[in-house]
């Protein structure tokens, strides 16, 4: 069993978990060494606070914790986590690094917030609700960094515009240059990928636990995955085929047209909504 004052702390590390993937999307994307090192330091945190709690397990238990379907659990994300720091200490492999964290953090979040592991049903309705309000916080996070990207593309249009109708005044001064709100409308998407991402993965895992008949195809779960499936083609097309400029600027204005549609009118016609507790 957990103790509920435990359970904090696996949610502090669920959270810093979360930061350490962001860190290294963003790496994986830009080639960003500050970034890996941050998120190396914070995963690097995680696996000492796991670490500690796996010792301290042993000692309590008397023989090796993997016994249980949620020791097996803590063991299995402990493996991935210290998987993780031996191939991004040793060699240079993005891609690898960041899927295996994005699984370590599915596994860790079961751990967490599966209600079966706590005494009673109020701590486990406590602690589901925690869950629910962290997959709502990453979702907001998320939908924020693609709306303010959105406005950095539309202004990029409006500039542009007017730079090539020879419009000169205050207006034109008073907007940034157009590589500078290129370069902030992808940055910011390149934050909410992620986010999105492990948002999913908690609202998921809600899903099957409170929702009654959970179903994949129900339009906000297939609705949520289009967008992040969108969204990833735009660091696709951009990254891989070399699209910038006006061209990306409109695709990223469609997106973000098709994330209001996901959140208003997929959210009306699914069987249940996120924020239900």
């Amino acid at each position: 069993m957990v103790d509920i004052q435990l359970t904090r702390i696996y949610e502090l590390i669920v959270i810093l978990y979360a930061a350490s993937v962001l860190l290294y999307f963003i790496d994986f994307v830009q080639h960003n060494r500050k970034a890996n090192k941050i998120a190396f330091w914070l995963l690097s945190i995680v696996w000492t606070l796991q670490t500690i709690f796996l010792i301290l397990r042993m000692f309590e238990t008397g023989r090796f914790p993997i016994l249980t379907i949620f020791e097996g659990l803590y063991f299995y994300a402990w493996v991935l986590i210290t998987l993780s720091l031996v191939i991004n200490r040793l060699f240079r492999v993005d891609f690898m690094v960041f899927f295996t964290n994005v699984l370590g953090f599915l596994i860790m979040a079961i751990h967490t917030f599966a209600p079966m592991q706590y005494p009673t049903s109020v701590e486990a309705e406590q602690v589901v609700s925690e869950l629910l309000i962290i997959h709502i916080t990453m979702a907001i996070l998320s939908y924020g960094a693609f709306s303010v990207s959105f406005v950095f593309s539309a202004l990029y249009l409006v500039q542009y515009n007017l730079l090539k109708k020879k419009k000169w005044g205050k207006h034109l001064l008073r907007i940034e240059d157009l590589t500078k709100l290129d370069y902030m409308a992808y940055v910011l998407i390149v934050m909410g990928i992620p986010l999105l991402l492990l948002s999913l993965i908690l609202g998921l895992i809600w899903a099957y636990i409170k929702v009654v008949n959970f179903h994949w195809y129900d339009t906000k779960v297939l609705g949520s995955f289009f967008v992040l499936i969108a969204y990833s083609a735009y660091l696709y097309v951009r990254l891989r085929k070399g699209i910038q400029g006006k061209a990306i600027a409109t695709w990223n204005i469609g997106l973000f047209l098709i994330l209001l549609i996901n959140f208003f009118l997929f959210g009306s016609l699914s069987n249940f909504h996120f924020w239900d507790s």
